[in-house]
């Protein structure tokens, strides 16, 4: 059985049936969860029934989509309705993510806008000063908020003190803490169907309790879980490690988090679409979408008189076969016939707009669209995106692909680049495209998609095989210790027109010398120096994740590590290693000798520390490498052997 044939269950429903398991039972719901998932489902209507066997069946009620009450899952089993078999097929099936807040109860508003967030400059700078912290200066490093932040209010005699969270936000947000780091403790293959019911169970309190941040990443951190334990070939271990580390951290920010603060910390259980008034629109591109879940579709990028960024997106199940039937189907917008092809090179002239947070134009029916004459990348007001200095662009992108950043929604991955070709790099996981941008700096062009049948790949390495060709191209950052993007769409290399890089093929006849075979640039680091030894702690980081404490509380001594960490110039980084290996093999015992407890919030906090700082750093690299300094330029000569 897959689970995406089953209705979503929601959060609440689930942490029930588990909950009120005996014992006995709690100990065979990962068993029962295994059976359950490879057995087959019928659907009839709002009706969705699982064979437990020959004689018994259970049902899922979904009316409108999701299951919504404990009383909508039924067994024909004697034990029912205290059976392992509900119980064991809400932990199957996706978890609903159902609106926060009800109408009674409504989300509070942001209270201004999100703060910037802190983050490590690459000349190391301490998150811990003491490598056996009390639990007080535990708590205090995790959050390590910017200098001065909630603080304005408390310099002006007359101002209001800033909010904070309520008691009951508190209690929730440690519930929240409590469960993940009881996941961390147990790893991926400890954690089964209690622990996630307790993630469960601690997101919607968080929920009712207006944290939608928080209960977002709980449900995330589950999602992640099942697709672990399931063998999934989607899963990545980084991405959990990130989910983790975001629950943990908003989490533990609740507490100390004051005014606009708090309100990015709370986040918003709704990103409602707002009016934007008249909007002149130009195209940019269209780029094809095929996610890891199965779905496919189209996302078409255009931009405003001012610059904003705008998506116009047409995303259902399909896979890659949809995402090229989409790109030539009208784009639902207005009376606009326009398909998301043409869009991407002609214009739109809107009224009533209404725009969500993240930029997507809504279709609703008081949206008016007419086809308008677009404008080339090389006129007003496309030409304005590409005069901005490639590193304050990169810059900017990684404020919105920022792994923990409190989320405002604003801003996009995109970057707007000049670049001449050099040729083709070979790397580990493949074959990528070197090219030279403003300022002489070095950046790495990879392949947005690998599926076949999508033409990345192939116009990549016809783009190869022209060194010296000189492009206009648009692409989406990557974030690396070395400058590097996903190539999106680029001017055609005869200087006529665009080319969507996903969806249109080039020809050996469109570049400059069609007989040129692909040029391969000598396969060297990405920059000057040997790769950071930062590595060291990110790889323990991701060990606790399988395996959770065990994984290094058995490492030993790790002094040969830290000492190349410290020598790579970084000595928080080695603190953080040589504190999370101690915390994870502690274990004190009582006056007979017996194991007390683990300590599992101190572990929790030394791996979020490591997990945070680590991110810190490699993101302040990756500005960095964007905007070198022109000793750096001077020690690497701008060629392609020399990349």
């Amino acid at each position: 059985m897959n689970a995406e044939g089953l209705p979503p269950v929601a959060p609440e429903v689930t942490a029930t049936l588990v909950e009120g398991l005996s014992p006995r039972l709690r100990k065979r719901l990962d068993a029962a969860v295994t059976k359950l998932a490879a057995r087959p489902t019928r659907r009839d209507g709002d009706t969705t029934t699982i064979d437990v066997d020959d004689e018994t069946g259970l049902r899922l009620h979904a009316p409108g989509g999701v299951v919504a009450k404990v009383e909508d899952i039924t067994c024909g089993c004697l034990l029912a309705p205290a059976c392992v078999h509900r119980a064991a097929v809400a932990c199957v099936a996706p978890t609903a993510d159902l609106a926060s807040e009800s109408a009674e109860h409504p989300a509070p508003e942001a209270l201004g806008p999100a703060p910037a967030t802190d983050t490590t400059p690459v000349a190391d700078t301490s998150l811990v000063t003491d490598p056996t912290p009390t639990p007080a200066t535990r708590r205090a490093s995790v959050t390590d908020p910017a200098p001065g932040q909630g603080l304005a209010a408390a310099h002006t005699p007359d101002a209001a003190p800033a909010e904070t969270a309520t008691p009951d936000q508190r209690a929730a947000a440690e519930a929240l803490w409590a469960a993940g780091a009881a996941v961390l403790e147990a790893g991926v293959g400890g954690a089964g169907a209690v622990a996630q019911s307790a993630l469960l169970r601690a997101a919607h309190t968080a929920r009712l309790r207006h944290l939608p941040r928080a209960a977002g990443a709980a449900l995330s951190v589950v999602t992640l879980l099942r697709a672990a334990r399931a063998g999934d070939p989607s899963y990545r271990t980084a991405e959990f490690v990130t989910a983790l580390a975001e629950l943990l951290g908003t989490a533990r920010r609740v507490a100390t988090a004051s005014g606009a603060e708090l309100a990015a910390v709370r986040g918003r259980a709704r990103r409602p679409y707002s009016p934007d008034g008249s909007l002149r629109l130009y195209g940019l591109f269209t780029e094809p979408v095929v996610t890891d879940s199965g779905h496919g579709g189209v996302r078409t990028w255009v931009a405003a008189a001012d610059g904003r960024l705008f998506t116009v997106g047409d995303v259902a199940p399909g896979g890659a076969g949809r995402a090229l039937g989409v790109a030539d189907r009208a784009v639902r917008l207005g009376d606009s016939a326009l398909t998301h092809r043409e869009l991407g090179r002609a214009g739109l002239a809107v009224s009533g707009a209404t725009v969500s947070p993240d930029g997507r134009l809504g279709a609703g029916k008081s949206v008016k669209a007419v086809t308008a004459r677009g404008a080339a990348w090389t006129e007003p007001p496309l030409a304005a995106l590409w005069e901005t200095p490639p590193a304050e662009q990169a810059a900017r992108a990684l404020r919105s692909t920022s792994r923990y950043a409190d989320p405002d929604g604003t801003g996009s991955d995109l970057l707007f680049l000049d670049v001449e070709l050099l040729g083709a790099v070979r790397e580990p996981g493949g074959t990528c495209l070197l090219a030279l941008c403003e300022g002489g700096v070095p950046v790495r062009l990879a392949a947005a998609a690998d599926d076949p049948a999508l033409a990345h790949r192939d116009n990549l390495s016809l783009l190869a095989a022209a060194p010296g060709t000189r492009l206009r191209i648009i692409g989406r950052l990557i974030p690396a210790a070395h400058p590097r993007l996903t190539l999106l769409a680029c001017s055609h290399p005869t200087g006529e027109g665009t080319i969507d890089l996903g969806l249109d093929r080039l020809r050996r006849a469109d570049l400059p010398d069609p007989s040129a075979p692909a040029h391969f640039a000598p396969s060297q680091p990405a920059g000057p120096g040997a790769p950071s030894p930062l590595y060291l702690l990110e790889r323990r980081v991701e060990q606790t994740v399988p395996a959770g404490r065990a994984a290094l509380g058995m490492l030993g001594d790790v002094t040969a590590e830290t000492r190349r960490i410290r020598r790579g110039g970084f000595p928080t980084a080695a603190a953080l290693l040589t504190s999370l290996c101690a915390s994870a093999a502690q274990r004190d015992r009582d006056h007979f000798g017996r194991l007390l407890p683990a300590d599992t919030d101190g572990f929790a906090a030394y791996w979020l520390a490591a997990a945070r700082y680590s991110a810190a750093v490699s993101e302040s690299m990756c500005v960095a490498a964007w905007n070198p300094t022109s000793e750096d330029q001077a020690a690497v000569p701008l060629t392609a052997a020399s990349i």
